[in-house]
């Protein structure tokens, strides 16, 4: 079983001073940073996600902007693959799909903003099309939400959406447990 790491949207617009900020996004992005390298030091495949802003009427990711950048706190090297999206699901539309399979990768550690959007429509989908999934809790970010007038804080909306996700689509773990985790793996 191969295993690689996807890092999904950490990018400017969800940081301070961003048109998206989200809840937490500087500890995500230090805790996916962590685990990051654990891949690079294993030597282990990497892929970045990068959302590129395409709908009409767009206020954030859009294209050729410091905001649509990749965060400095996990910068992709020139070896990893940078796949660029215009949906929520990373597989939709994009190489991602023939990539995992042209490299015999089923099982996928996922980080990453939003939680509740990107996050977790890719590991759905991923589940899906027969990967198993890990996600590292503390490396994700998202944001409060409404819905007919109650307001849910983002707290709420990441732990709702961790708990939906762990069992069936993932395995929820802190990036700390899942580090010895993949270790376990490779063995």
């Amino acid at each position: 079983m191969s295993i690689a790491l996807i890092l999904i949207d950490i990018q400017n617009d969800y940081f301070p001073g961003g048109t998206m900020e989200l809840v937490g996004a500087d500890r995500a992005a230090e805790q996916a940073a962590k685990l990051l390298g654990t891949f690079r030091l294993r030597d282990l495949p990497v892929i970045h996600i990068q959302h590129i802003a395409a709908r009409a009427g767009a206020t954030f990711f859009l294209p050729g902007t410091i905001g649509a950048e990749i965060h400095e706190s996990v910068r992709p090297r020139q070896s990893e693959p940078v796949f660029q999206k215009h949906f929520p699901n990373s597989f939709r539309e994009t190489p991602l799909l023939d990539h995992l399979h042209g490299e015999g990768i089923s099982q996928l550690v996922i980080a990453g903003m939003m939680t509740h959007m990107c996050v977790d429509t890719t590991i759905r989908a991923a589940t899906d099309l027969g990967f198993s999934c890990s996600l590292a809790h503390d490396a994700c970010a998202t944001k409060a939400l409404s819905f007919d007038g109650v307001q849910v804080s983002a707290e709420q909306v990441q732990i709702s959406y961790l708990a939906a996700l762990n069992g069936l689509f993932a395995k929820v773990m802190s990036v700390n447990d899942l580090i010895p985790d993949i270790q376990g793996t490779l063995e």
